[in-house]
């Protein structure tokens, strides 16, 4: 008997969320729970359209768990937007069987790496070889955060301000505040506590 793994659903529309609520709620083995999320085991989120904006909301809206993505397509543009979204599984829509979905759901919620392939085992290995192979040769990771900004956020974490900072990179105060400025409006950050926050959640200090 499967044990019993607490699912949050966001879909963009009515129908989706309906049909995919009420299949959870009549399985034993699903509790699905609304609002706020933060303790769900697994997010189901079925986008109407995949877009970069799309992917930069559920980045917003998603608590911090591991995210099932019910889409059409998930093109390599969107590869990093969606690892950085917490979406570790994709099932395409055709394909999200009852039982394919909680197969997805058990897999995800146990962190099990035996997970089938096409739920996005390929998406992963995909994203390690962008991080190894293209962004880390490029000075970047999946937040496109260049190794200044990583060093300005890190000795922000650490407590040290605007001067202190300057004067350990060498830099000038205006361009520690710079740096700043430029990773709070490129991944819309109200503000450093927000970039130190969302730089230890995404794991890159």
């Amino acid at each position: 008997m499967r044990p019993t793994f607490r699912v949050a659903v966001q879909a963009s529309d009515p129908i989706s969320h309906a049909g995919i609520t009420r299949y959870l709620a009549s399985r034993p083995e699903v509790r699905v729970i609304t609002p706020p999320r933060a303790d769900a085991d697994v997010v189901i989120l079925v986008p109407d359209r995949l877009t970069t904006h799309n992917l930069a909301a559920i980045g917003r809206d998603v608590p911090h768990c591991p995210a099932i993505l019910i889409a059409n397509k998930v093109s390599e543009s969107d590869l990093l937007d969606a690892v950085r979204c917490r979406i570790v599984a994709v099932l395409p829509r055709a394909a999200a069987t009852d039982e394919r979905l909680l197969d997805a759901i058990a897999s995800v919620a146990s962190r099990d790496e035996s997970s089938p392939a096409d739920l996005l085992g390929a998406l992963v290995a995909r994203a390690e070889h962008l991080q190894h192979e293209v962004l880390a040769a490029r000075g970047l990771n999946f937040t496109d955060m260049n190794a200044r900004e990583v060093d300005v956020l890190r000795l922000m974490a650490d407590g040290f301000d605007t001067a202190e900072i300057a004067q350990k990179l060498c830099y000038s105060q205006r361009t520690v505040k710079n740096i700043i400025h430029g990773v709070n409006s490129r991944l819309h950050l109200r503000n450093r506590q927000h970039a130190v926050a969302y730089a230890m959640r995404t794991g890159v200090i």
